[in-house]
């Protein structure tokens, strides 16, 4: 009885050790989690609808931003959501057309192609983009499917803190990636005030001194953007045009500052 009784503890506690470096070793990589979603062309049966809450994209919506450059100088971005359509891998695509202004100076205009998948995630498929600034240089325009580069990740349908995905998968020309930081941010830009914001880290192997960090608030998508390393540019959502928020039909004046109203 004596020696039974000594095996039934000993495997007790052997048990409960394991048991305790399961859960150690849980901990430790639950944090830290890689998106591990493959693109599937047969996983998109309606790609055009693009109503991920983080990054919605209704056809017809204008947002615009404005914001301070590197060397403090005025910025404005207009994001267009059009009605056109591209396709790319067999798949349709949204076409969202970006310009981008320095001191009313447009300097750079891009055609960005989104589709959603069936679960929710919103791929990013591209961009094509035209440096006015450099004799109409298209450097950093890539396609999935053209050259080896992959669809990438712009939105996650369920993110989650520390998911880490690729945004832009064309090696040497555009490779950015994106980590999930918070999901309960509070921020303020001059468009207004939103809680349980999405924050996210984003950097570039192509210029890794360089860290930005992006917002995006429920059912409005992409408010605010800045760099936390590398350079001090800053923008904020300042006027949503088509959806019957703030639609004056006119943009704001370029303004000299766009710090967060509190």
């Amino acid at each position: 009885m004596q020696t039974r009784t000594k095996n039934k503890e000993f495997v007790f506690i052997a048990i409960s050790a394991t048991f305790v470096t399961l859960m150690i070793s849980s901990s430790i990589t639950l944090p830290a989690q890689s998106a591990t979603m493959e693109f599937n062309q047969t996983n998109f049966h309606n790609p055009l609808k693009i109503d991920n809450k983080y990054f919605p994209l209704e056809p017809g919506t204008t947002m615009i931003y404005n914001g301070t450059s590197e060397d403090g100088e005025p910025t404005r971005d207009v994001f267009v959501v059009t009605n056109d359509t591209k396709e790319i891998l067999g798949i349709s695509t949204r076409v969202v057309h970006d310009d981008a202004y320095v001191k009313d100076e447009h300097e750079e205009t891009t055609d960005d192609w989104f589709a959603q998948d069936d679960q929710g995630n919103v791929w990013y498929m591209g961009e094509y983009t035209t440096d006015l600034t450099e004799e109409g240089s298209h450097e950093g325009s890539w396609e999935a499917g053209k050259k080896g580069a992959k669809a990438g990740i712009v939105m996650e349908a369920q993110p989650k803190v520390g998911d880490k995905y690729d945004q832009e998968v064309a090696k040497d020309v555009a490779e950015d990636k994106g980590t999930v930081l918070s999901l309960n941010e509070e921020v303020c830009v001059p468009y207004g005030c939103f809680s349980n914001v999405l924050q996210t880290e984003d950097i570039n192997p192509l210029e890794p001194d360089i860290v930005e960090n992006k917002y995006y608030a429920q059912d409005i998508g992409y408010i605010k953007g800045e760099m936390v390393k590398g350079g001090s540019e800053v923008e904020t959502l300042v006027q949503i045009n088509g959806t019957g928020n703030n639609d004056t039909g006119l943009l704001p004046a370029i303004e000299t500052s766009t710090a967060p109203q509190e």
